[in-house]
């Protein structure tokens, strides 16, 4: 069982992350939950006529990894997300493992709400996905 936050146990600068293997069957399984069946994701032949020339994952795939860095380790269960952004930087190709982080940034005592910065990183370092997330921690 990983460790979970209060308010006060956060500290401006602790990360937290999480990694994924990302297989074909992740992405099919991704798109089958969430719908987004489109071909860039899933057919071979599309995406190799596609600005990217090969499948690649959907972006919000990796960006769900940051909501279960939030939901389940740092703050953990009980915290509210609240809000959000992302940048997509770089495509998340399929065979690679990423790795989402979240770093605190800073706290707001009288709310007790936290401002995350939140990324994706490929394996060789490159930021996939860029963000930044707001936390209500109870």
């Amino acid at each position: 069982m990983n460790k979970t936050y209060s308010y006060d146990e956060l500290n401006v600068g602790a990360e937290e992350s999480l990694s994924l293997e990302i297989t074909d069957a992740v992405v099919r399984q991704y798109a089958d939950l969430i719908g987004d069946t489109n071909p860039v994701h899933l057919d071979d032949e599309y995406a190799a006529k596609s600005f990217f020339k090969k499948r690649i994952a959907h972006g919000m795939l990796a960006g769900g990894l940051i909501s279960a860095i939030l939901g389940t380790r740092m703050p953990g269960p009980g915290s509210i997300y609240l809000s959000q952004n992302f940048e997509f930087k770089r495509p998340v190709n399929i065979g690679e493992t990423i790795t989402a982080k979240v770093k605190v940034m800073e706290k707001h005592d009288r709310h007790k709400k936290v401002e995350f910065r939140t990324w994706v990183e490929n394996p060789a370092g490159q930021v996939v996905l860029d963000g930044t997330a707001v936390v209500l921690v109870r």
